[in-house]
């Protein structure tokens, strides 16, 4: 059975989803959803981390609620952001 959540995603364009999560009382991953492995070079320095999931969660299963539509700014009276002039 899905344990569901409302999730907002994206940056180009704003997503409103549902989605899957783990189950909080997983024995294997204790809700986590999966398992991180640190890795290293050939030297023994850490190299990265891989992700592997859990069987208790899918991380593919989402569906789309609504799609927000893009703002479009105009280039009229678009402050300079890194100025240092008050904007009156």
């Amino acid at each position: 059975m899905p344990r569901l959540r409302i999730q907002l995603i994206g940056w180009d364009r704003r997503t409103l989803i549902l989605t899957d999560t783990p189950a909080p009382d997983c024995p294997r991953c204790d809700g986590d959803g999966g398992f991180a492995y640190d890795y290293g070079d050939h030297e023994g320095e850490y190299a990265g981390t891989e992700w592997e999931p859990c069987a208790c969660w899918d991380e593919t299963r989402r569906w789309t609620l609504l799609r927000f539509p893009r703002i479009r700014r105009s280039s009229r009276g678009v402050r300079d952001p890194w100025s240092s002039e008050p904007p009156f």
